[in-house]
C-alpha cells in the first residue's frame, strides 16, 4: 500500500503528517505581525488608564445594566449572606454581561476558565456565557470575508456552511471547503474564522469604561474585591486586544508549532493556517477532527491511553513555557481535540502566553524552586515575574505570611480558622502590592484546567508519582540547562517531596495521593468555608488594596 510522503513543513512545525498545503517559512501575511504587536503594546497603557470622562454613551449603557444588577443584590440576597448571596450576585453579573454584548461576554468566558483564581460562584455562573453568543447573520459574514479576501465567496470556497460551527464573542467559525488546485482534485476541507463587525471599536470603548469603573469597585462587593477589578481589567485588556487581529493569531499558531518541532515534542498538533488566506478579520485553517477532550469513554474504546495523554500534555505544556517562553494561553475542552493517533490538537490561539527572556527565566526559577521547597527562591521569582513590586522586602513577606513555618493541613482547621487564614493572607498580599501578571494568570488557569482533565481522564493517578516522573523527565532531557538558568548551586536539582506534600497541605508520612483524594480534601475545605460567611473586607483592607493598585500601575 502506498504511503503518502510526510509534509516538508514538519521541520518547521508540529503539524499533521500530511497537510492540505505546505506552510512556507514566511507566509505573506506574517510580515505585518511585529508592527501590529508593537502597536497593541503601545496602546495598552492608555486603554487601561482611568480617564476623567469615559465614553459617555457606553458608560450609560453599562450603568443601565450593571447598577440595577448590583442594586437588586444589595437590597436582597446580600442581606441573607453566605453562598446564596454570592450566587445571586454572580447570576446578576452574568445576566448583565450577556446584555452588554461581546466584550463583557468575553470577560465572563475568561473568568469561567479561571477556577481557583476567581470565586467559585462567579466561575460557575460565567460558564453559561460560553455557549450563549448569538451568531452574526450570514450576509454579514459574507461581506466580511469578501471584503478582506477581495473576491466573491464562491470564487474562493467550493462550499461554505451558512450556519456556524461555533459562535464566540469575538468571532464565529464556519465549516467550508476550498476549490482544489487541480481541476480533477477534491475540495479541501477547512474551517474559517470570521470576526464580528466593528468589534475593535466596541472593545476599545468597553475597556475605557471598565478602566474607569474598576477602581470604584475595590472593596465594595465580595466578588469584585477578591478579583481585584483594576488588575483584572489590565489582564483582560492584554488578552483581548491581541485577539482582534487574526494575523497575530496565525503567527501564534506558527510559533507554538515551531517550538514543539524544535523540541521534538509530538504530543501536540497545531492546525496549519493557510499560506495566503489570512487577514485581520478572516483566518482560514486546516480542518482537524477527533475526540472531544472530555470523551474519556470514546478514547478508551479507541485504545487511547488517557493517562499517557494527560502526562504527555503536561510535559509539552511545561516544556514550551519553561524553555521557550511561549504556550497556548486558553486551554479548555472546547479548544482541544484528541486525534485518532492519541495526539492532542490545539485550537484557537487568540490568547497565547509569551514571555521575554528575563521573565521566562524568572518563570523557570519559580517552578524549579517550588519543586525544591525553596520558599525564598519562589518569592524572588514571583517578584521578577512582576507578581510583587521590585522593591518588596522578601524576608518580610516570608515572616508575615509565615511561609517558613510548619505546614498547616487546611482540612484540620475550623471554619473560623480557615476563613481567618484566607483573610490574613489576602490582606497581606494586597498590602504588599501583589498582582497577577498575564503570563502567570494564563499559566495557572491552564494548570487548573489540566487538573480538571486528570479528574476526567485519570482520576486514580498518583499525583506524587506523576510529579516525580515529570521532574525526572525534565532532569534527563534538560537538566543541565535548567540548573544553569535557574541558578541552582553546583548544578544540583532534585525534587523535594516534602515540599510537594506542603503544596498539597498533607503530612510528611503521606506517600500516595490520588486526584480523587485531592478532590475529597477540596470538598471538605469548601464545605467549611460555606459554614461561615466571609465578612466583607474592612475599609482598611480596601484602602490598602487601592494603594497597592496605585503603586503597581505603570
Amino acid at each position: 500500500m502506498d504511503v503518502a510522503p510526510r509534509s516538508e513543513d514538519l521541520a518547521r512545525g508540529a503539524f499533521t503528517d500530511v497537510g492540505p498545503w505546505v506552510v512556507p517559512a514566511r507566509p505573506p501575511w506574517l510580515g505585518a505581525v511585529p508592527a501590529e504587536r508593537e502597536r497593541i503594546a503601545a496602546a495598552l497603557p492608555d486603554l487601561v488608564r482611568p480617564a476623567r470622562v469615559p465614553p459617555l454613551g457606553r458608560l450609560v449603557r453599562v450603568g443601565r445594566h450593571l447598577v440595577p444588577a448590583v442594586g437588586r443584590w444589595a437590597v436582597g440576597a446580600r442581606r441573607r449572606g453566605g453562598p446564596e448571596s454570592r450566587r445571586d450576585l454572580a447570576r446578576r453579573l452574568r445576566i448583565a454581561a450577556e446584555a452588554l454584548g461581546p466584550t463583557y461576554i468575553k470577560l465572563g468566558q475568561i473568568i469561567a476558565s479561571g477556577e481557583g483564581l476567581f470565586p467559585a460562584e462567579l466561575v460557575a455562573e460565567m460558564r453559561r456565557c460560553r455557549d450563549q453568543v448569538p451568531p452574526e447573520p450570514f450576509a454579514v459574514v459574507r461581506a466580511t470575508v469578501e471584503e478582506d479576501l477581495g473576491r466573491p465567496l464562491e470564487k474562493v470556497f467550493a462550499s461554505f456552511e451558512r450556519r456556524p460551527l461555533a459562535a464566540a464573542s469575538i468571532a464565529q467559525v464556519h465549516v467550508a471547503t476550498l476549490h482544489p488546485d487541480d481541476p480533477d482534485g477534491e475540495p479541501v476541507p477547512v474551517v474559517v474564522k470570521v470576526q464580528r463587525p466593528r468589534i475593535g471599536e466596541l472593545v476599545d470603548a468597553d475597556l475605557r469604561v471598565m478602566a474607569w469603573i474598576a477602581p470604584h469597585l475595590v472593596g465594595r462587593i465580595p466578588i469584585a474585591a477578591l478579583a481585584n477589578p483594576p488588575a483584572l481589567v489590565e489582564l483582560f485588556a492584554e488578552t483581548i486586544t491581541e485577539e482582534l487581529d487574526f494575523r497575530v493569531e496565525a503567527a501564534n499558531m506558527l510559533e507554538v508549532a515551531g517550538v514543539y518541532a524544535r523540541l521534538g515534542q509530538d504530543a501536540y498538533v497545531v492546525p496549519r493556517p493557510h499560506p495566503e488566506l489570512v487577514t485581520r478579520r478572516v483566518l482560514v485553517m486546516e480542518r482537524l477532527s477527533g475526540f472531544a477532550f472530555e470523551d474519556a469513554e470514546g478514547m478508551r474504546a479507541a485504545d487511547i491511553d488517557t493517562q499517557a495523554l494527560v502526562r504527555a500534555g503536561m510535559i509539552g505544556f511545561l516544556e514550551g513555557a519553561m524553555l521557550h517562553g511561549i504556550f497556548h494561553g486558553d486551554l479548555h475542552a472546547g479548544n482541544l481535540l484528541v486525534l485518532e493517533d492519541g495526539r492532542t490538537a490545539l485550537l484557537d490561539f487568540g490568547i497565547t502566553g509569551r514571555m521575554g527572556e528575563t521573565r521566562r527565566q524568572a518563570f523557570l526559577r519559580m517552578l524549579v524552586t517550588a519543586t525544591m521547597n525553596d520558599v525564598r527562591g519562589q518569592l524572588e521569582a514571583f517578584r521578577d515575574l512582576g507578581a510583587l513590586p521590585a522593591d518588596v522586602d522578601v524576608d518580610e513577606v516570608i515572616r508575615e505570611l509565615k511561609l517558613d513555618g510548619p505546614v498547616v493541613d487546611p482540612t484540620n482547621l475550623t471554619p473560623e480558622q480557615l476563613t481567618a487564614e484566607i483573610q490574613a493572607t489576602t490582606k497581606a498580599l494586597l498590602g504588599y502590592g501583589a498582582r497577577l501578571p498575564k503570563e502567570l494568570m494564563l499559566f495557572v488557569k491552564n494548570l487548573v484546567f489540566l487538573d480538571g482533565a486528570i479528574a476526567t481522564l485519570a482520576p486514580d493517578l498518583d499525583l506524587f508519582a506523576e510529579i516525580a516522573h515529570i521532574a525526572t523527565w525534565f532532569a534527563d532531557h534538560h537538566g543541565d540547562r535548567i540548573a544553569v538558568e535557574a541558578g541552582v548551586e553546583g548544578g544540583a536539582w532534585s525534587v523535594d517531596m516534602d515540599g510537594v506534600r506542603a503544596l498539597y497541605g498533607v503530612s510528611g508520612d503521606t506517600n500516595v495521593l490520588t486526584h480523587r483524594e485531592v478532590q475529597a480534601r477540596r470538598d471538605v475545605i469548601a464545605s467549611r468555608l460555606a459554614q461561615r460567611e466571609r465578612p466583607r473586607l474592612t475599609h482598611v483592607v480596601a484602602d490598602r488594596a487601592r494603594g497597592a493598585w496605585r503603586r503597581v500601575r505603570p
